[in-house]
């Protein structure tokens, strides 16, 4: 049987919940079966989501509550959900004491850092140092932005090699890298775009959005592929 993939709802537009149509064909193309795991303020539910599923992805979206990691608000942040916050993080806390896979993307992957204790640059200004642009405005969401250079050795280095150009569409970075957690994929300006956990069979997070880039990367399909593969039981 294909693997079912709880891919975690995004956000919320005028009160309704939803996640973008590229990370359900992601998932399906890649041979997993998409269920999408809606909001739920209830701790019973959550685990049943954690039985239900055989894999898991936590997609882009919005800002993260500072609080959340430790700060107040400083200028550059943007809006924010408290209650999307609490369940992504809780639902995530749940995740990692399983050994199922776990794919992160953009907010997805800072969602993971802070679940695990670390913190972000509430806005890429703040980060030290000069920066690149990271919020492309190009005509289409598949086309890449800049080079990312992944660690040698890292489990991301087996699916798409030493060094790709992605797309990129934010504005807040990683700072201190949460417990368990090694960064694996790096720009040229030093900000971080991969995170992994070495000691899980695979617990991965990238800040640039793969599901924009499936159908015209070979390595962007090679890293869902082997995500569906790791969530077969």
């Amino acid at each position: 049987m294909k693997p079912k993939i709880g891919i975690i709802i995004c956000g919320f537009i005028e009160n309704k919940q939803f996640v973008t149509n590229a990370y359900i064909q992601s998932v399906r193309y890649s041979g997993g079966i998409p269920l999408i795991l809606p909001l739920i303020r209830s701790d019973k539910i959550l685990e049943e989501y954690v039985t239900l599923c055989d894999g898991f992805l936590f997609c882009g979206g919005g800002d993260i509550t500072p609080l959340l990691f430790g700060q107040e608000p400083k200028n550059g942040n943007g809006k924010t959900n408290i209650t999307l916050d609490l369940f992504q993080i809780r639902l995530m806390k749940q995740i990692l004491k399983t050994c199922k896979p776990l794919l992160s993307i953009c907010r997805g992957m800072q969602v993971f850092n802070v679940a695990c204790g670390g913190t972000i640059f509430q806005d890429i200004s703040l980060q030290p140092g000069s920066h690149l642009d990271h919020m492309q405005q190009s005509f289409s969401r598949q086309e890449v932005s800049h080079k990312i250079f992944v660690a040698s050795g890292s489990m991301l280095s087996q699916y798409i090699g030493s060094c790709l150009f992605v797309n990129s569409y934010h504005h807040q970075t990683l700072d201190t890298i949460g417990k368990n957690l090694i960064v694996s994929a790096t720009a040229s300006d030093n900000t971080v775009e991969a995170i992994e956990m070495p000691d899980h069979p695979f617990a991965m997070g990238v800040q640039w959005h793969p599901e924009s880039m499936y159908r015209s990367s070979p390595e962007m399909r090679e890293l869902f592929g082997n995500f569906i593969l790791k969530s077969y039981i």
